[in-house]
């Protein structure tokens, strides 16, 4: 499968590693939809693929809601013909320990909220869950051969105070071994499914956190610093041109495991 003329959608491309996977595949040649629910800097995402010579288009969207995903894909059929390549990049994080007790009183002052983790399930887990099966709905109705790649983290083998995120990113990094096995099952042979897990990596809203916690992170990294977004890119790239890379999940971490930064 080459990356050239490919149709590639992209939720979380207004920002972090779902803008640089957006603007560099559109370089490699491919045809870019991305998708936020950021109208501004998704309008400015595309102005930059455009500006280089590349195809782009945008559709805000909300991964939440079947109905949205399901026109996003529409969407991406009707700008560009197909559907080739899918990246679920969106997520967002919402930081709590279960329970926090009063350092005088022992009592519980403060507790991770039922909203905290619904929102974290909604976007991260049940977002990308509508966002696999409606592109994967499309691509085996027209049998456009393609991949889809989810983005779990390497936090999925836990961190302390993201019991949600580290859960979502957790079940995420199962869906591409049973997603094969389903698609092998039922005889579907054109659609393959990697997830991607990244360590801590080079991206705006990383590098704006408070020096002391980020020297903390970087200090616990055997690579000895964060990973670059051309890193992740690669590997993105390496799942869509290699066809034997299928039912898997690659960490990109620079040798990291999860270690319970937050306090």
């Amino acid at each position: 499968m080459k990356t050239a003329n490919s149709v590639a959608v992209i939720t979380g491309a207004a920002s972090g590693i779902g803008e640089a996977v957006a603007v560099a595949l559109a370089a490699m040649g491919a045809k870019v939809v991305l998708a936020d629910r950021d109208e501004a800097k998704l309008q400015t995402v595309k102005e930059k693929i455009l500006a280089a010579g590349q195809q782009a288009d945008f559709m805000t969207c909300d991964v939440t809601d079947e109905t949205s995903v399901r026109a996003l894909m529409q969407f991406a059929v009707t700008s560009f013909g197909s559907i080739n390549i899918v990246l679920a990049c969106a997520g967002i994080i919402r930081d709590a320990f279960l329970i926090t007790p009063d350092k005088e009183t022992g009592k519980v002052k403060k507790f991770m909220t039922t909203q905290q983790w619904q929102q974290v399930m909604d976007v991260n887990l049940t977002g990308v869950f509508l966002t696999l099966r409606e592109a994967a709905i499309q691509m085996t109705d027209h049998h456009w051969p393609g991949v889809l790649i989810p983005i779990s983290s390497i936090n999925k083998s836990g961190e302390l105070g993201q019991l949600n995120y580290a859960s979502a990113k957790a079940a995420i990094a199962l869906w591409p071994k049973i997603l094969a096995g389903e698609f092998h099952a039922r005889g579907i042979t054109n659609i393959r499914v990697a997830a991607i897990a990244p360590g801590y990596v080079e991206t705006p809203m990383l590098l704006s956190i408070q020096p002391d916690i980020l020297n903390r992170i970087i200090a616990d990294i055997p690579l000895g610093r964060l990973v670059k977004t051309e890193e992740i890119v690669n590997t993105v790239r390496f799942i869509i041109e290699n066809e034997a890379v299928h039912g898997t999940t690659l960490e990109v971490s620079g040798g990291i495991i999860g270690k319970g930064l937050a306090k």
